[in-house]
């Protein structure tokens, strides 16, 4: 494949490095410096755009592959109130749009498995359900995308809670969602249920950024000859 990194930190680096490694071609590295740069790629010689950008330019960047037929891979997260516009992008370009807020097929396992045991521990009202997520100091969006998937999972269970809230554990009526800054952490996440007698805890902690790079660089060849909005349920097949 030929692809196009739009977001060239610590993400698009070692994604460079294991899409080179498994014999794929970079043929542009799209970061601040030179943003104007990613006008140069088309359809025509760029087969796969792997988006990790800012909460302010990804949809930006995301509209730009779509509109020249560039199937494009996003990662970045913060920028989902335009998510239904990005499909409606995609649609209108016959393109091919996979987003995830995490790629790593433990997150997404994790995903899995939170949905199913949220499903079964609404039935007990004597748990209170919460999120706690924890990342490095550069980490921009609070909470993460990631926790944010976590709260979605747990959401479409508990119908008597109205949405999620971050930081807020005195607001009962929401999935409180406690967004944590450490230095040299790459990302965990725990959903934990507690009641006065015991606590049930479901986590997972990522130990570097290399799974969430492998599984983009999966879901840049899973997409090839797609059409549509996909995510890693789809890939996964879960």
């Amino acid at each position: 494949m030929r692809i196009l990194l739009i977001g060239y930190g610590k993400m698009g680096k070692i994604i460079e490095q294991i899409a080179v490694a498994k014999g794929h071609e970079v043929v542009g590295k799209i970061s601040h410096t030179n943003s104007e740069e990613l006008q140069q790629y088309t359809s025509g010689n760029t087969d796969v755009a792997i988006e990790f950008t800012h909460p302010t330019s990804a949809f930006a960047n995301i509209s730009y592959c779509l509109s020249q037929g560039i199937p494009v891979v996003s990662g970045s997260t913060g920028w989902l109130e335009k998510f239904d516009e990005a499909t409606q992008l995609c649609e209108q370009h016959k393109g091919a749009f996979f987003y995830a807020s995490n790629f790593s097929v433990g997150v997404n396992l994790f995903f899995h498995f939170n949905a199913y045991i949220a499903s079964k521990m609404q039935e007990y009202k004597e748990y209170e359900v919460a999120i706690r997520e924890i990342h490095h100091l550069q980490k921009v969006d609070k909470p993460s995308g990631t926790g944010i998937t976590t709260a979605e999972g747990i959401l479409a269970s508990y119908k008597d809670l109205s949405g999620w809230v971050s930081d807020n554990p005195e607001e009962k009526a929401k999935l409180n969602i406690a967004s944590e800054r450490e230095p040299d952490v790459v990302g965990t996440h725990i959903v934990t249920y507690s009641s006065d007698i015991d606590t049930i805890e479901l986590g997972h902690t990522a130990h570097s950024r290399a799974g969430f790079a492998e599984g983009a660089v999966m879901a840049a060849a899973w997409l090839q000859g797609r059409q549509g909005v996909y995510g890693m349920k789809d890939m996964l097949n879960l």
